[in-house]
């Protein structure tokens, strides 16, 4: 799996290129980046002191300072009283300003219309909402807020595409790591779809862990599918996004506690050799390890493990 961060990094880099970030002028003006981001926010909000666009830009004073005097000497802005001095007073633009101002938006509409022509209609209204909310972040970060921390909440039962969403964190995972392929999607997505048809018995259920809309995580309990009074754990999984944080012990502690409340005297599992991290969930949850074969299960060849907890006295 790709990092992330790594993405983030490459896009925003991309971004910066294509945008026209790195050449000394931006959108056809004579201008440069920072002065350009000055007139448009002048034009958005219709006046700033220099103080305000210091916050608003980012930008340390001097630079702000030297920026305005030559947009000022240029005729695009002036103090809105006259004679004032233009680091105290508010700003805004002239006549000359505003059609530069409109010279830009023309320029960038242009840009965006065309780049947003090679997107499926589709997408365009996440484009839209994952840029604003990346800038947000981007601006929280500047100013030193604290990061938002969205509640992780355990859900039960079935949500409409829950059977894709876990199969999808499984091969997320297990394609990477093991080299799992077609036959392994089409176990996980069976054996959902096999438990969430029997929600409505008793001793079955299936966890979802969930960050705002995202699914990061989940186990299910089959109360059916081996004998009597054996609750079978199954398709376990945790988003490798939030590995460490405790999801996956959560997730485990709501399972054995529903096993537990059902009176299962035990619970199995089935899983593969290699797995230290889960393993060693497994083992402080008080299960231990029956038996190991080789097989093929899983559609390569591995080391098969079956591990069982009996229920607390």
């Amino acid at each position: 799996m790709i990092d992330p961060i790594d993405r983030i990094r490459a896009a925003s880099r991309q971004m910066a290129r294509e945008w026209g970030f790195l050449r000394p002028t931006l959108a056809g003006t004579a201008y440069s980046p920072s002065a350009v981001h000055a007139i448009v926010e002048l034009g958005r909000r219709g006046s700033l002191t220099a103080a305000e666009l210091v916050d608003v830009l980012g930008l340390d004073k001097s630079s702000v300072s030297r920026m305005l005097a030559k947009l000022i000497a240029a005729g695009e802005m002036a103090p809105i009283e006259q004679g004032a001095d233009a680091r105290s007073k508010p700003l805004a633009l002239t006549e000359q300003g505003r059609r530069t101002l409109a010279a830009v938006d023309a320029y960038a509409r242009r840009q965006v219309t065309a780049a947003t022509a090679h997107l499926p209609p589709a997408q365009l209204d996440t484009v839209c909402a994952s840029l604003a909310t990346y800038a947000e972040a981007l601006r929280a970060n500047r100013l030193g807020a604290e990061p938002a921390r969205e509640e992780l909440r355990i859900e039960t039962g079935y949500a409409p595409g829950v059977i894709s969403q876990v199969t999808a964190l499984h091969m997320a995972y297990y394609a990477e790591h093991l080299g799992f392929g077609q036959v392994f999607e089409a176990r996980v997505a069976t054996a959902l779809a096999d438990v969430t048809a029997r929600l409505d018995q008793p001793g079955t259920q299936i966890w979802r862990a969930m960050l705002g809309d995202a699914l990061v995580g989940s186990v299910a309990i089959d109360g059916q599918s081996l004998e009597p009074g054996i609750a079978h754990l199954r398709t376990f999984i945790v988003d490798a996004r939030v590995q460490g944080q405790g999801v996956g012990q959560r997730l485990l502690d709501e399972a054995l506690r529903f096993c537990d409340a059902h009176g299962f005297r035990e619970t199995r599992l089935w899983t593969v050799q290699g797995l230290d991290a889960a393993r060693h969930l497994y083992e402080r949850a008080g299960f231990r390890l029956q038996s190991e074969t080789q097989g093929t299960h899983w559609g390569k060849t591995m080391i098969e493990q079956n591990f069982a907890r009996p229920r607390p006295a």
